[in-house]
């Protein structure tokens, strides 16, 4: 069989792999993608679709979600992708809840930059008809925040790639092994100056060792989704309440975050125990994706919890209101994850080769600007 001739090679038609096959075709170069699967049907299509700018680590990683967003702008102007630039809002119920919205709007200049402001409890439910006013006492707006499709989105830039820079995007085939220049697969083989390996949950097949030693785990999650919703109603702004700021590493070193993750724990143990926090956004053609759980460890059992589902959604009627809340859709997600801080593995097993893994749940936010960034480093 003959040999295939490439300048970049990319392992994993998820989000991650995509996103270093544009930047490699961007430059110019010859690129094939291989993914082993004949369609994408991981963490990439099984998310909330949400560019969450706002939650990231501040600082650097803040500015590559916005380069991220960026880039998800363009590919949406090229293609006619879905993309609506929300925004989102972050719920305050309780006063703990808004002095660290407070506390994050006063220590975070870069945001406030961009049009992240504290709102009243008024203009919070005059931005989004879906803001429970119960006992509403401020909340967090930030424009940043962009919603795609993810079911429809990573098909459509994968065709991006193939139709606008002629990426020979290789669906069901599987990579065997790699001895650079060589890559091997069910498809032949391969040489190329330059592989990067975005294998995702399927973290132990190539350079098992390299992943031996990252400190990765698997986080499992639980999502849910209603129908569309009736009269052709608009969410608007991406919504979340007072979980989500435990979850997210902008919030970690404010000091109002102590007494918030206190109560949270007294209060909702079952919530904290299992990683819960909400966030709410909508699809293309009108259904909400609600979520999610958290759990981590290096293999999952493959059943559901309905207690963690009921917990989501009983959260979720506290800060939100809406039309219909018929679950039409439940699934489990897996990805890598990586819990000591960092915010992705990058790491070189051999020259030539590029490991790419550990972006946990910010592969949509964060993969487009990675992958520029790695892609000029090498």
């Amino acid at each position: 069989m003959a040999t295939h001739r490439c300048d970049t090679a990319v392992v994993g038609g998820g989000i991650v792999g995509l996103a270093h096959a544009l930047a490699a075709a961007k430059r110019g170069d010859r690129v094939v993608v291989f993914e082993r699967d004949d369609h994408s049907v991981g963490a990439s299509i099984r998310n909330f679709g949400m560019i969450w700018a706002v939650g990231q680590q501040r600082g650097a990683v803040y500015e590559r979600a916005l380069r991220s967003r960026e880039i998800w702008l363009e590919v949406a102007a090229k293609t006619g992708l879905w993309a609506a630039p929300t925004g989102s809002l972050h719920l305050a119920h309780r006063p703990d809840e808004a002095a660290v919205l407070e506390e994050f709007v006063a220590t975070t200049p870069a945001a406030r930059e961009r049009g992240t402001e504290m709102l009243s409890a008024k203009e919070a439910v005059a931005r989004s008809h879906a803001a429970r006013p119960d006992g509403l006492l401020a909340a967090m707006w930030s424009p940043t925040e962009l919603n795609v499709d993810p079911r429809h989105a990573i098909p459509a830039v994968a065709a991006h790639l193939a139709e606008e820079y002629g990426v020979d995007v290789r669906f069901g085939t599987t990579v065997r092994g790699i001895g650079m220049p060589t890559v091997s697969t069910t498809a032949g083989d391969w040489r190329a100056d330059r592989v990067f390996v975005c294998s995702g949950n399927d973290f132990e097949t190539l350079y098992p060792e390299v992943f031996a030693a990252s400190g990765l785990v698997r986080c499992k999650l639980q999502m849910l989704r209603t129908g569309v919703q009736p009269g052709g109603w608009q969410l608007g702004p991406m919504l979340c309440g007072g979980l989500t700021l435990l979850h997210y590493a902008a919030f970690e070193d404010l000091a109002a975050r102590a007494a918030l993750d206190a109560r949270m724990r007294a209060e909702l143990p079952f919530h904290r125990d299992n990683g819960i926090h909400v966030l709410l956004s909508q699809t293309a053609d009108g259904r909400l994706t609600i979520g999610d759980s958290h759990a981590y460890a290096t293999t999952h059992d493959p059943f559901e919890s309905e207690e963690i589902n009921a917990a989501i959604m009983e959260y979720l009627a506290g800060f939100a209101r809406l039309p219909d809340t018929g679950i039409t859709e439940r699934w489990s997600g897996f990805y890598p994850s990586l819990r000591d801080g960092r915010t992705e593995l990058v790491a070189d097993p051999e020259p030539g080769v590029t490991v790419v893994n550990g972006v946990g749940g910010a592969g949509m936010t964060l993969s487009f600007g990675l992958a520029e960034e790695n892609i000029a480093a090498r």
